[in-house]
């Protein structure tokens, strides 16, 4: 009997975090699935990163990544570069996973193809198309061509069952993010790297260290400004310590090292490697950030998150806890204040159970795959 040819697809580093444990399962299981993995480099560096870590061997390498590229062009490259990996491979299931432009644009080509598209992470909405951008719009049309939906939470499946998603192509996972997490913290427990004990050196064990990141396009000018005043206020504490690994983007780094430059407690750092950043979260009292994925991570950490975004697709953390915050000064300010010098409200918003999954998604995502097979 012919095995089932699986072609794993990702792009960016969020991507490669949250696929690395679906490739690693499905590599488990030689004999029934010929499994191979596309990247298309959307990221570049901090995607491999991620490859090395977890040790993936890409099949295809599409390295589209080039600088300052806008989102016709990336369309483009990947729809006319993809095509020739699927017409060459012929695979039977695609996976994809969330709301990238690799994400929509391979969907399409798989589904141009004739191979059945597994979309990982469905389900996710605002219903605002222009909240995040192109995010929402990405997984709406995703979710549109995909024949299977694997949703990390009830709330996604109930979501696409209101696009009148047929309900058995929907099963319901919990994140795989959280099987990354765990993968990461038992390769933490015996490694190290020029890298990671580097940033333990920055670390004061007296202080509480605020964590924070931010990189999306919303928050680009006035936004990226307000956080930064706002950080720079925080740091004003004598306990207090910040650490921000700053994303490349020149929207981002200009007004970060402009207002935070030199600040006694603020460390600005290059990003990291993706262990490196879970050792960190795991350091931290609390965490800062307009970023998904930690969204759905800090709570298996028990880190209270404070959300730099308007909105949310992710309803569970903020029925959960997960604060927002926006990019406004006075709401960042007092909201980070708040569970500085209130210890119960601390101690509730860092005790919740994790809405996203208990780390057994990729489980259930091959438990379906070999169902399919029957």
């Amino acid at each position: 009997m012919a095995k089932t040819k699986i072609l794993i697809v990702f792009g960016t580093r969020p991507e490669a975090i949250k696929m690395a444990p679906v490739v690693k399962e499905f590599q488990k299981y030689p004999d029934e699935f010929e499994t191979k993995v596309c990247v298309t480099a959307q990221h570049r560096e901090m995607l491999d990163q991620v490859l090395e870590f977890f040790e993936i061997e890409p099949g295809f390498d599409l390295d589209l990544m080039k600088p300052n590229q806008n989102l016709y062009s990336l369309t483009s490259s990947l729809i006319e570069n993809f095509s020739k990996v699927v017409e060459s491979y012929k695979p039977d299931y695609v996976y994809v996973h969330g709301d990238t432009t690799t994400t929509f644009a391979t969907s399409l080509c798989a589904f141009y193809s004739g191979a059945k598209v597994c979309h990982v992470e469905a389900g996710l909405r605002t219903w605002n198309k222009k909240a995040p951008f192109p995010e929402e719009i990405n997984r709406q049309l995703t979710g549109r061509v995909a024949d299977i939906h694997f949703a990390p939470t009830q709330q996604a499946k109930e979501n696409l069952l209101k696009e009148n998603i047929d309900e058995n192509s929907v099963f319901v996972t919990g994140n795989t993010v959280i099987d990354a997490l765990h993968l990461c913290l038992d390769k933490l427990e015996n490694y190290t790297t020029d890298e990671l004990e580097s940033v333990k050196k920055l670390v004061y064990p007296d202080k509480k260290l605020i964590l924070v990141t931010g990189h999306r396009r919303e928050n680009f000018g006035e936004g990226f400004i307000q956080i930064c005043e706002a950080l720079k206020e925080i740091a004003q504490h004598e306990n207090v310590q910040v650490i921000y690994p700053v994303h490349l983007n020149p929207n981002v780094q200009k007004p970060v090292y402009e207002i935070l430059g030199g600040i006694d407690n603020v460390s600005l750092i290059e990003p990291l490697s993706y262990e490196v950043f879970v050792w960190l979260m795991n350091q931290s009292y609390l965490i800062i950030t307009d970023s998904g994925g930690i969204q759905e991570e800090a709570p298996s950490l028990g880190k209270p998150v404070l959300l730099m975004r308007e909105v949310s697709e992710r309803p569970e953390a903020i029925e959960s806890g997960t604060i927002l915050v926006g990019s406004k000064k006075e709401v960042i300010l007092n909201e980070t204040l708040s569970l500085l010098k209130d210890p119960d409200r601390y101690q509730k918003l860092s005790s919740i159970k994790n809405p996203f999954g208990d780390g057994k998604a990729v489980t259930r995502i091959i438990e379906t795959q070999k169902a399919l097979e029957d």
